[in-house]
């Protein structure tokens, strides 16, 4: 113990660093030279397990939950005026008022990372928040309470990095406002009880990564977004809702309780925002929502990878679309090749017989295509022979089974009948095939 207590404060600050907060406070007790050393680290890391969770029902004892409350409390006054750079609080106590309001109003803080298994409740006090030098926000929770996006997010001057998951919108119309931010997930909970948004508009100058995931808004008014590299995107509707977009006419339709179906045909606003970006990730359900603006997509000049998820219960009426007007596309990834058969998709795959069928990937320049999920059914084969034919361009084609599903591979001699067919059609192309089961390589035809 005498070589640790001899130690600049400087190391042994650095080596309490890596331990549990709960651990830090007790080498207060070693001896008067450790006594305020742990008052002086910068990097703060609270987890409720240490109290609650060792003991069955130890949890549910309102002693054991206060006195965490408690430690949490002590350990934020005990730290004066020291600098907290990067602050952790995981705790999954039904207390939703726990958290500690001088982490709101923090001078020095850095890095604050929140997850409560239940509700995170932020609070905004009478002069609002301020945590000026906050660069990276993660709140992570069934429930995020935080006010108005707007005022929420001027509390944090050069925030550079904000993930807030399972949020709800406070306002029907909502702004999301920051010129600092770089990287920003939005993961709404997409709950069907909740309202669709009115308008999410998205002030971001500075913003390069983008995932976000919420019901669809009905509008998307204004979208700065003229630096974005890479966006994920999961544009949610409901199952009613899909009904209703597939009919024609659909903004004169109206559903049973009589109102009028909302306008999702103005999310071609929120791609006109993002039509600079290099990569780009879409779910089934903004597949089936970018199907009403298909005549007036963007050209995305700048997108070299482009990844598709399909659903069979949803369209690919936009993926003709997306595909004519990505004219520097390198890499292709789909996720299931299984989706709703509609007489508007036949022109990307194989499932309706029509004359101008492949037209959209004739004219796309891909390099690599990568199929994941793969179940090893007829119709997924006859769509991958169907690429291979199509795709002009097209030098390498990797293929996934599905690893979590069922697929037809468990049947005997599944895996070799699909094999034959993948080497018929790589014969008739210019592309090299390679078949990979659970990491391993199968097969790899080349044309070599």
């Amino acid at each position: 113990m005498d070589r640790v207590s001899n130690l600049p404060d400087g190391v042994r600050g650095h080596i309490l660093s890596f331990l549990p907060a709960k651990h830090i406070a007790l080498t207060s007790v070693l001896s008067k030279s450790w006594l305020n050393l742990w008052k002086l680290i910068p990097i703060l890391d609270i987890d409720d397990s240490e109290f609650l969770h060792p003991e069955e029902g130890k949890a549910e004892r309102l002693e054991i939950r206060q006195s965490f409350v408690d430690f949490v409390d002590r350990v934020l006054a005990l730290q004066d005026d020291s600098p907290i750079d990067r602050f952790s609080l995981k705790c999954i106590t039904e207390d939703e008022d726990m958290l500690p309001q001088e982490m709101f109003v923090s001078k020095t803080l850095v890095k604050l990372k929140i997850r409560n298994d239940r509700c995170v409740d932020w609070w905004c006090g009478k002069g609002g928040t301020s945590l000026p030098m906050l660069k990276s926000l993660y709140i992570d929770s069934d429930l995020i309470l935080w006010g108005k996006m707007k005022r929420f997010l001027s509390s944090f001057p050069v925030l550079e990095e904000l993930r807030m998951a399972s949020m709800e919108w406070k306002e029907s119309h909502e702004t999301v406002s920051s010129a600092s931010l770089r990287k920003l997930s939005i993961l709404g909970t997409g709950c069907e009880d909740y309202v669709n948004p009115k308008s999410i508009s998205f002030d971001t100058p500075s913003l390069l990564y983008l995932n976000y995931s919420d019901l669809v808004a009905e509008d998307y008014p204004l979208v700065n977004m003229g630096k974005l590299l890479e966006a994920r995107i999961n544009l949610i509707v409901k199952d009613d809702q899909i009904k209703r977009v597939r009919e024609p006419n659909n903004d004169l339709l109206q559903d049973d309780a009589g109102n009028v179906v909302l306008q999702f045909g103005n999310v071609v606003k929120l791609m006109n925002g993002i039509q600079n970006i290099q990569i780009l990730y879409l779910t089934a359900d903004t597949l089936e929502v970018l199907s009403l603006c298909c005549e007036s997509m963007p050209v995305f000049n700048n997108l070299k990878t482009l990844g598709i998820k399909s659903e069979e219960g949803r369209g690919w009426q936009a993926v003709p679309a997306l595909l004519r007007n990505c004219p520097h596309l390198e890499y292709l990834i789909i996720e299931g090749l299984l989706h709703n058969v509609t007489d508007k998709c036949g022109d990307a795959c194989d499932c309706i017989s029509r004359e101008d069928k492949g037209r959209s990937l004739a004219s796309c320049p891909v390099k690599k295509v990568e199929i994941q999920g793969f179940r090893g059914t007829m119709r997924e084969i006859n769509m991958i022979g169907h690429f291979l034919r199509s795709f002009k361009c097209l030098k390498e084609m990797g293929i996934f089974p599905e690893e979590e599903g069922p697929t037809n591979f468990e049947n005997p001699g599944a895996f070799e009948y699909v094999e034959k067919i993948l080497k018929l059609y790589n014969e008739i192309s210019n592309c090299d095939v390679y078949f990979l089961v659970w990491g391993y390589m199968r097969r790899k035809w080349t044309t070599q």
